[in-house]
């Protein structure tokens, strides 16, 4: 099994896409436009790590495509696996997993839920 490094081009901030096994790049392609998809965002602050695809030589594997990511998003760590049957399946179920994951991350720190003052069970004013 060689491994290919494809390089950034497409995908926002310093994105690292490599693919392991029989991988053609025309999957490889919509990988690097559907994860550009997810981290390409406004609002976003910038990307940078990798992602990695792999295909299982083994042909009775029932889910022989998987992905697995590690982007640093800010001061975040967003870890994202996916396996599916197909490299278009796998490509929009890691965008769908990998743009919960950031959202989640970029939001984690907002200011709007939390409340001005601690509840009174926490020390804050009384009622």
């Amino acid at each position: 099994m060689t491994a290919r490094d494809t390089g950034t081009r497409g995908i926002t901030g310093d994105i690292r896409v490599r693919a392991e096994g029989d991988v053609d790049a025309e999957a490889l392609a919509y990988v690097r436009e559907k994860v550009g998809a997810a981290l390409g965002r406004p609002g976003l602050p910038p990307a940078s790590g990798k992602v990695r695809v792999v295909r299982a030589a083994a042909h009775h594997v029932g889910l022989p495509w998987s992905a697995g990511t590690e982007i640093r998003l800010g001061d975040d760590l967003v870890v994202v696996h996916a396996q599916e049957a197909s490299a278009r399946e796998l490509a929009d179920r890691l965008q769908d997993r990998l743009r919960a994951a950031t959202e989640r991350a970029a939001h984690r720190g907002d200011t709007a839920r939390r409340s001005a003052t601690p509840p009174p069970w926490r020390g804050g004013p009384e009622r």
